[in-house]
């Protein structure tokens, strides 16, 4: 096993390059839905407990203009419609259709198998642990705590894993 380069062992750098990597196969993934990847998103959020157009919006950290513009294309391909909400008629709710939700199942699937690829160098348990390791960090770092630290302890808790959780390249 080499030891990797200066650029190879930053953090940033790797970040970036799997993360260019991700959103290539994933824009790929769902590039024929309205909107893309963003169009996934609201399909996906709208499969939950039917939300207010502006509760979506703030979910996903869209803005209303592009949240309505999303939802107006989706809404024309049939995939999801707005509805009154009971309690409040000035309110519209978000609610997929049936087209809509075969639409995120197929989308799904083919997001799960653009994953695959990008993880195909990692057994089945590191990608479990990597997920679970970007899980923590995403958690934290959306929490307020300070990167440096939640970075820190991932790597405390990468290296107590110990080397044989690791696969190595030449």
């Amino acid at each position: 096993m080499s030891t990797p380069g200066p650029v190879e062992s930053d953090l940033g750098w790797a970040l970036g390059a799997v993360m260019r990597s991700y959103l290539r196969a994933t824009t790929e993934a769902v590039g024929d839905v309205p909107g893309g990847p963003r169009g996934y998103q609201v399909l996906s959020a709208a499969a939950g407990e039917p939300r207010s157009q502006l509760a979506l919006a703030q979910h996903l950290g869209l803005d209303r203009t592009v949240m309505t513009y999303l939802l107006d294309d989706l809404e024309r391909a049939g995939l999801l419609e707005r509805r009154p909400d009971p309690a409040d008629r000035r309110v519209r709710r978000i609610v997929l259709t049936s087209a809509g939700g075969a639409r995120l199942c197929d989308l799904e699937r083919r997001l799960a198998a653009a994953e695959e690829h990008l993880l195909d160098p990692l057994g089945p348990a590191e990608r479990e642990h990597l997920r679970h390791l970007l899980r923590v960090l995403a958690t934290r770092t959306t929490q307020g705590e300070d990167a440096c630290t939640v970075v820190q302890e991932a790597q405390q808790e990468l290296a107590e894993a110990g080397p044989g959780t690791r696969r190595g390249r030449s």
